[in-house]
């Protein structure tokens, strides 16, 4: 998955087409994302305990990554990766970072 909690994405298809909001949580398995203010779904909730009143409750609901793109400088980029090698005192380590195919620019 190429969206990491915390990137700022732009929705490119459906409903919220346009939004733009902050990813709060990856869904690997499912391929999926949670959008803070993206998919606003409503859902009748019995009055219960925790939640004497009950009635309607709004939550935002997990997207398709594929129908988000990460927002770089007020413009949509696609990410690729690259390796990056450090030397540090006799020693190189390889790491393996995002980047924004449009500008080259590290995102990590």
């Amino acid at each position: 998955m190429r969206l990491i909690k915390g990137d700022k994405v732009r929705v490119i298809t459906g409903e919220d087409r346009g939004k733009e909001g902050t990813v709060l949580k990856t869904y690997p398995k499912t391929d999926k994302v949670l959008v803070e203010g993206i998919n606003i779904v409503k859902k009748h909730a019995k009055p219960t305990q925790a939640n004497p009143e009950g009635g309607i409750l709004e939550y935002e609901a997990p997207v398709h990554a594929s129908n988000v793109m990460i927002v770089e400088n007020k413009d949509v980029t696609r990410v690729g990766y690259k390796t990056i090698t450090e030397s540090k005192k006799n020693e190189e380590t390889t790491r393996k970072v995002r980047v924004s195919k449009k500008t080259g620019e590290v995102l990590d």
